[in-house]
């Protein structure tokens, strides 16, 4: 029996690459995960109470692209977050920005471009669903370094023309996962301006966007108002997992132009899977409150401060600007997950997983990728091992 070819040249997912890589050893103390981003701080306190007064949601079928109140919620945000006024047409729900990232590949991306295969750029390391995305569609994968040498996002710009002409779709993530950089409004400004030139969309990935240190990161959605943008030119992904804490609520959306949400529209109401009453009823609530983000915000800044003390005076370490990873640099990013494992229990992501090999390079091989997601007490006593034994 024939299987398609597209996807054969995919390495394993990280994680199942990571359990190979360490469950065969003992762990040389209390294991301490620092590994997934799932967050681990408190949900908001009204999540049970709604819950138990709409369960009678769950014995009907939800509306397909979300309620007229959810919707309503998102658009108010937007407006407050960013200043930009995003009718309801222009926004549909999503079983997280997962699906949304991947199906809106399917929905947008056309079959040719500039006479040839599409092109589509992600930096390099990515979340790999970028790239699966593409492969899915019949698309040109292209990995762009974002390293320290381009302050960890890609330079698209610097991409040869007969590329950039058959580029159909650019991911970008901003604060990045896995370094924790900010696109800032001069590059997102760019960016626009180089889609505008060789005609394709952007594809924006904000769900660490309320997880900052020191000011909040810009939108696609406030830079593209502001320079005047075709509204079909973006897509901007946002998540309830991060901000509120909700991984499991499985619930964010995507902003688009309003041609491009028909599309999107469409191929979710065959494909799509609706988000249940009740959790929808959840997310209202939670777009509208604040209060839960700015306490859960507060956590991540003391354990950054933590961070920040745990490797003062070690050069090359240097804390992000957002999100909730650090980005670590190491002689061998596999070597050094594995001997903190052996030695320490303490269990942190080689940054080779999360990047592909270019010209026989991979840019995320002298990384690894720590996650701050744990209790502060535990996540401090995680990071002082972690020093403890691959730096001093």
């Amino acid at each position: 029996m024939a299987f398609p070819e597209r996807f054969s040249n995919l390495p394993d997912y990280a994680f199942p690459r990571l359990r190979k890589l360490l469950d065969a050893h003992q762990p040389g103390g209390e294991p301490i995960a620092m590994t997934i981003g799932e967050p681990r701080h408190p949900m908001p306190d009204f999540v049970g109470r709604i819950l138990s007064d709409n369960l009678a949601g769950f014995g009907v079928y939800p509306p397909n692209d979300g309620t007229p109140d959810l919707l309503a919620a998102i658009s108010g945000w937007i407006a407050r977050r960013y200043g930009v006024q995003v009718a309801e047409n222009r926004l549909m729900v999503l079983n997280g920005t997962r699906e949304g990232l991947f199906n809106a590949a399917l929905a947008l991306c056309p079959e040719q471009k500039a006479g040839g295969r599409p092109v589509v750029l992600m930096p390099n390391p990515f979340y790999q669903v970028y790239a699966v995305a593409a492969l899915a569609v019949g698309a040109e994968p292209v990995y762009v370094p974002a390293t320290a040498a381009t302050g960890f996002l890609p330079d698209y710009g610097s991409l040869p023309a007969s590329v950039l002409d058959r580029v159909a779709i650019a991911y970008i993530c901003s604060p990045a996962n896995p370094q924790g950089s900010v696109a800032s409004a001069d590059y997102l400004a760019d960016l626009l301006a180089l889609a505008e030139k060789h005609d394709f969309r952007v594809f924006a990935d904000e769900c660490y966007s309320e997880i900052w240190r020191d000011a909040p990161p810009p939108g696609l959605l406030a830079v593209a108002q502001a320079q005047g943008a075709d509204p079909e030119r973006v897509a901007v992904f946002h998540s309830l997992s991060k901000r509120s804490n909700l991984p499991g609520l499985r619930s964010g959306f995507v902003a688009a132009g309003a041609e491009s949400m028909v599309r999107l529209r469409q191929l979710r109401a065959f494909a799509g899977a609706p988000l249940p009453l009740p959790l929808q009823k959840v997310a209202e609530a939670c777009w509208q409150d604040e209060a839960h983000v700015s306490a859960s915000r507060a956590l991540y800044q003391d354990k950054f401060r933590d961070a920040a003390k745990v490797f003062a005076g070690h050069q090359g370490i240097t804390l992000p600007e957002g999100g909730f990873f650090l980005w670590l640099p190491v002689e061998d990013g596999e070597q050094a997950a594995l001997k903190l494992w052996r030695e320490t229990g303490v269990r942190v992501l080689p940054g080779a997983y999360l990047s592909r090999d270019v010209g026989g390079k991979n840019p995320g091989s002298e990384y690894i990728r720590v996650a701050l997601v744990a209790p502060r007490e535990e996540t401090q006593r995680g990071l002082i091992q972690l020093r403890d034994c691959l730096y001093d």
